[in-house]
């Protein structure tokens, strides 16, 4: 395939926890937002478009942030993810709220994307490597049953402000993935890495590769996804907090012998934004970055 790849960015998100909507909160010097250095660094990795998934109450701020800088620089497209989008009529949950997650956005760009993909969060900072390696597998290697996984080690994604949750990576001889089990309230203890969550404590060696929500698709992952979230819909009918997860569309494939994932090491920095208290770590991260010239001054 020559084709340049697409990003896919799910920025449909609420963001709960950090008060605000920090997927247009600026970080950088000139106030960038995190996601405006991923697209960055896209770019320079040779990616040819990118897709914003929204909401449709942000679209409209969403595009008046970004258009402006992006136009003539990458093509650009936009996808709303509703709680309408892909259901069919008897599956529709009239009192439901929540959006139905990471899969089912992926799932909302399927017209959009005819190329191989990444897919990012629109509020975490993967770092130029990342971008290059994936852009180098998703040109020359992917194809549609072999997909990819940035890696990243559990000691370099903690937050100092409070846990996290993390896909913990089980991988083969290989390296490729083998299975993803999602950990909660993570934080460091001591010289220990300790997972905390569901009534069990599980130390983690600090080398453990983990997701940060950077995928690399081939766009035969579409038809997979339709037919795993045609299973998921009269599944959780009931289930008004039900969510359809990548990680569990990345398992199912893996299981089912469909298709196999490699794990990519080109995640070596990374910072995010859980909490609001994280928000100054990440504008002094970047400002480092600028000064080493890892960025020019201006992004744009």
């Amino acid at each position: 395939m020559t084709q340049k790849p697409t990003l896919l960015v799910l920025a449909a998100g609420m963001g709960s926890r950090y008060g605000g909507n920090k997927q247009i909160d600026g970080f950088g010097p000139n106030g960038e937002t995190i996601l405006e250095y991923s697209i960055f660094d896209a770019i320079r990795a040779g990616f040819g478009k990118v897709v914003f998934i929204v909401r449709e109450e942000i679209i409209d701020v969403a595009k008046e942030k970004f258009l402006p800088k992006l136009e003539g620089k990458i093509e650009v497209d936009w996808v709303i993810q509703s709680l309408d989008s892909f259901v069919p009529e008897e599956y529709k949950q009239a009192d439901r709220k929540k959006p139905f997650g990471t899969a089912h956005a992926v799932l909302c760009a399927k017209d959009a994307i005819k190329e191989p993909f990444a897919v990012i969060n629109a509020d975490d900072f993967y770092g130029k490597e990342a971008f290059e390696v994936l852009g180098k597998f998703l040109s020359a290697e992917v194809k549609p049953d072999l997909h990819a996984l940035v890696g990243y080690a559990i000691q370099n994604v903690l937050s100092e402000n409070g846990t996290v949750s993390r896909g913990v990576c089980k991988t083969n001889e290989k390296g490729q993935l083998i299975g993803m089990t999602e950990r909660t309230s993570i934080a460091r203890e001591g010289d220990k890495i300790v997972s905390r969550g569901e009534g069990e404590v599980i130390e983690i060696p600090e080398d453990t590769p983990v997701s940060m929500n950077f995928w690399g698709f081939h766009p035969a992952v579409f038809s997979d996804i339709e037919q795993m979230w045609m299973e998921f819909l009269p599944a959780n009918l009931e289930n008004l907090k039900s969510e359809f997860y990548i990680p569990t569309v990345a398992n199912n494939l893996i299981q089912s012998g469909k298709a196999a994932f490699e794990i990519l090491p080109g995640g070596k920095t990374w910072f995010g934004v859980t909490y609001t208290e994280d928000k100054p770590v990440v504008i002094e991260a970047l400002k480092k970055l600028h000064e080493s010239g890892e960025y020019p001054e201006n992004l744009w």
